[in-house]
């Protein structure tokens, strides 16, 4: 698809992709989305107005829904270095965001970094996004 068709098209479309399961397909589809609504939060934070703070915050509050989904598009395709990228934005923007602090963790887990996953799924347990698996046994005090 190119940028001569309409948005909300393609976001369905993008949508779609994700929904059947190509989700490298979906990917590719919902970056171009979010590429493309990200440089107008940047001309706006150039202007230090107030009037450009709150276009921009709107704009981010509009692309944090289509990062998720972008970013559980490329969890879902293994591409965990993206994923992190994006959540670990996300996470910066809206750090009380438990279901972003739980697929950071989720994404370090897969990627092998246990260590590293830890902290996000704590503060996805403590937010109430995330239970602790009762196999997994109580949190390691570390502090000793």
């Amino acid at each position: 698809m190119n940028t001569t068709t309409p948005f909300s098209l393609r976001l369905s479309w993008a949508q779609s992709l994700f929904e059947r399961g190509d989700f490298r397909a979906a990917a590719t589809a919902l970056a171009e989305l979010v590429d493309e609504l990200e440089p107008a939060t940047g001309l706006a934070a150039g202007q230090g107005s107030d009037a450009g703070m709150v276009v921009e915050a709107e704009i981010l509050h509009g692309t944090t829904e289509l990062r998720l989904l972008l970013a559980r598009a490329y969890f879902h395709s293994a591409q965990f270095t993206r994923a992190e990228t994006v959540l670990v934005r996300i996470v910066e923007e809206a750090p009380t965001d438990g279901y972003a602090h739980l697929l950071l963790g989720r994404t370090l887990q897969r990627a092998g970094r246990h260590d590293e996953a830890a902290r996000p799924l704590a503060l996805a347990e403590i937010l109430g996004d995330y239970e602790r698996p009762s196999a997994y046994g109580s949190p390691v005090d570390r502090s000793e």
